[in-house]
């Protein structure tokens, strides 16, 4: 992957200077183009075509582009478009389908990406994001001013001044653990939507939306079900391995990395290279045993990665770096250090399980929701009353969030799951999560939950996390679970044949085919560390000191509850909730005190 920024003005900082920012997203090459008063910048990680030609940013035919990510499909789109290109490049397939169609081919990309694509004769930026949030777009539009970048902190050092605090991002933040689109904790600097483009010209913003996920029904048999998502799967993989460097693959264990890891290496034919991560204390957070079953079942090159309390803490400041702002995934830290043994290996991409969890129906709590609705009934029953059941079910399943709306001071800043269940009308309950569009005519909850969270958890939270910690590495991660093509699969199939009578039960069948049953029959543990219990045994009442401290200067939340939380989060309850008030305590410190 890369590092992409750009501004339409000429700045008063030295332009090479913000480009150097990115250079851990691009080690192999750095660019700049100026045209008139726009800059264009772009930091290269070699991976398809590595001749310099490919170098960015790319000009052809009054054409600049600076793009982010891999277009896997950029092959057969050549032939298929009957595209002339002078390089070798995935890239410049951006720039001639653009010639062709203008903004109306984003949907012909099978990929990762962001990218802005600069049209000199016209005076158009025109940038977009990939479907389901891969890749990283933030940008400022104000006052005539346009700047774009993989990255805030390029686009903070162009401005010379750091924003306020966006307090609707910290709610959103306590909410999810991370904010939602468009929103970053700096005012004014938004995200790009995902599947989105932006039209920038003469001072004027536009975005649009140029993809949805196809929800409508025409797969009714499990065995044809389980064939197409096999086949597809397949060569969702085998398209990932488009790449001029090797591809390794990351292992956890689980179902998802597992079956990705197996199917790679009878696509390839040959022994891949492995990585897992495990703990030195607190074994029962470990899950590499698990994944040395996998490793010798498929005979890869493991790397198994061992950490250790001084590990974590370590690198507690530079994930915090890297992250640019307040994401409360504790797991950050452990993929942060896997992901520098990958680039110790020598290894530029790798392949990893995200987006099954949500396509698959992984998560505990889709059986907890389902329970209090009986799905066989579901197409006869009226919409308030699944959403009666379903308000029910989370506002059960999700008590601990009311502590956090206890937490906060000033009840304007933050609405817990639990509020919103009950204070916003139910028939808007779905308007309220982002661009989620309401349809009467489609009553089925199974298509709720998974889309809900491919948008909120996975969209927000764990892409944007996994594209930090690994860019901070130099490493590109590829998700064949998130193939397009793959997506629409799943939500066409009848959702009674998806929920079965196990969690995953389609993946699973498959899956017994290619790994061993330990694998498939083991319990779910998610990608969990032993982080509260390093934190404390580290820094002790020091947490608690920190978020006093910098709540004596902000006033967001009550001292109180702090202490309440501080005492659960001790026992080992609540240590997420704890974790995320504490990690952005730390954040605002540094950058506001």
């Amino acid at each position: 992957m890369c590092g992409i920024v750009g501004v339409n003005f000429h700045p008063k900082v030295d332009f090479a200077d913000i480009v150097k920012i990115l250079s851990h997203r691009g080690p192999d090459f750095s660019g700049i183009k100026k045209i008139d008063n726009n800059y264009f910048g772009h930091t290269r990680l070699s991976i398809i075509d590595l001749n310099s030609e490919a170098n960015q940013p790319m000009v052809f035919d009054n054409i600049v582009l600076s793009f982010n990510g891999e277009i896997y499909n950029y092959k057969n789109l050549i032939k298929t478009e009957n595209l002339i290109c002078q390089t070798s490049s995935d890239s410049e397939v951006i720039i001639r389908l653009y010639q062709k169609y203008q903004y109306e081919f984003l949907d012909k990309l099978n990929g990762a990406f962001s990218f802005c694509l600069y049209d000199i004769k016209q005076d158009i930026f025109f940038c977009a994001r990939d479907r389901y949030g891969k890749k990283p777009f933030y940008y400022f539009a104000k006052d005539n001013k346009f700047i774009f970048s993989s990255m805030i902190k390029p686009i903070i050092e162009i401005l010379g001044y750091i924003p306020k605090l966006n307090k609707i991002a910290l709610s959103q933040y306590l909410q999810f653990f991370t904010p939602l689109t468009p929103n970053t904790f700096y005012q004014d600097i938004l995200k790009l939507d995902k599947s989105s483009f932006l039209i920038y010209q003469n001072g004027k913003l536009q975005i649009k939306k140029y993809y949805k996920i196809k929800k409508y029904k025409k797969i009714s048999d499990e065995t044809t079900a389980l064939q197409s998502i096999e086949k597809v799967l397949e060569d969702s993989i085998n398209s990932r391995l488009v790449s001029d460097v090797e591809v390794g693959s990351l292992l956890s264990g689980g179902i998802d990395s597992s079956l990705i890891s197996s199917l790679y290496t009878k696509i390839s034919g040959h022994n891949i290279k492995t990585f897992s991560v495990g703990y030195e204390d607190y074994l029962k957070y470990s899950e590499l045993s698990y994944a040395n079953i996998v490793a010798k079942d498929i005979k890869s090159e493991h790397y198994p990665l061992v950490i250790n309390q001084k590990d974590f803490i370590d690198s507690l400041h530079s994930v915090l770096q890297n992250l640019e702002e307040p994401h409360a995934d504790p797991a950050s830290i452990p993929l942060f250090l896997l992901t520098n043994l990958v680039k110790q290996v020598g290894i530029k991409t790798v392949l990893s399980g995200e987006g099954s969890d949500e396509l698959f129906l992984g998560y505990d709590n889709y059986a907890k929701i389902l329970k209090y609705y009986n799905f066989q009934n579901s197409l006869d029953t009226n919409q308030h009353s699944f959403l009666d059941n379903i308000i029910g079910a989370l506002t059960t399943q999700t008590k601990e969030s009311e502590y956090l709306r206890r937490v906060v001071k000033k009840e304007n800043i933050y609405y817990s799951f639990g509020e919103i269940f009950t204070n916003i009308q139910k028939r808007k309950l779905f308007h309220k999560l982002p661009n989620f569009k309401f349809d009467t005519a489609q009553k089925d909850p199974v298509d709720w939950m998974s889309y809900i969270d491919l948008k909120i958890w996975l969209g927000e939270a764990l892409l944007s996390k996994v594209d930090k910690m690994s860019m901070a590495n130099s490493i590109e991660v590829r998700n064949p679970f998130l193939d397009f093509r793959l997506v629409d699969l799943v939500f066409s199939i009848k959702s009674d044949i998806k929920v079965g009578n196990t969690n995953k039960y389609l993946l699973k069948q498959i899956a017994s085919k290619h790994i061993p049953q330990e694998i498939i029959n083991r319990p779910k543990k998610g990608f969990n560390s032993p982080f509260n219990e390093w934190l404390f045994d580290y820094y002790g009442s020091y947490l608690l000191d920190l978020i006093l401290e910098v709540n004596l200067q902000t006033n967001l939340f009550k001292n109180d509850y702090i202490k309440f939380l501080f005492q659960q989060a001790k026992n080992n309850k609540f240590k997420q909730h704890f974790y995320a008030i504490w990690l952005f305590s730390m954040w605002y410190k540094k950058t506001y005190l």
